[in-house]
This record gives structure tokens, sequence and C-alpha cells, in this order.
């Protein structure tokens, strides 16, 4: 379920700048159900391939989670910082950083 309520605004992202850029309507809605089109598929085959994947685990969800950061230090971050209202996005990123890093020890 928190996977489905997660594409949603995963499709958004993807459709609203390709229709920003003047892509029709129809086609940026369908690139944007085609991104998240991908996961059921893959939940599939992580369920029948569970036994193979539980030992590398720890070394997909670490690659994951590297991609993620690269992303927002590279993308994000300068995107933030650029306007008159930077010091509210640094802000919020701190929070948000920081709220994390409390869950990952307190849920651990």
């Amino acid at each position: 379920i928190g996977i489905a309520i997660q594409n949603f605004p995963e499709g958004a992202i993807v459709s609203l700048p390709l229709r920003a850029e003047g892509t029709g309507s129809m086609k940026a809605f369908g690139m944007g159900v085609f991104s998240g089109a991908v996961e059921p598929v893959a939940a599939v085959l992580t369920i029948i391939f569970a036994s193979f994947v539980i030992p590398v685990l720890p070394y997909l969800l670490s690659f994951a989670a590297g991609a993620m950061i690269y992303v927002v230090v590279e993308e994000l971050i300068p995107e933030m910082s650029a306007g008159q209202h930077s010091n509210i996005g640094t802000l919020m990123f701190a929070v948000g950083f920081s709220v994390m890093m409390i869950l990952d020890v307190a849920l651990g």
C-alpha cells in the first residue's frame, strides 16, 4: 500500500515537467504511469527470487541509498539554494535529514 501511495507523487513528478515543456497531456500521463509500472513487476520478481536476494539485500539497499543521496546532492540541493528563499530550503533539508536519522536510530 505504501509503494502504491508513493507512486502517485512519483508519476506527478515525471508528468508535470513533461507537460510544462510542451508534451501532450496524454503522453505525459502515460510516461508518468509507465515510470511506476516497473515497480509491481520488480516486486513480483523479488518475491519469486527472495531466497537469492536476501543474502545480497544489504548491498542492494546500500546502492539504492547511495543513488538517492547522489540525486539529492547533485540535483536538488543546488536548485534549492537558488533564489531568495534559499535559507528555508536549506533548513528544511537539515530538519528532514535529522528526522530520518532519529527514526533510523529509534527504530533501528
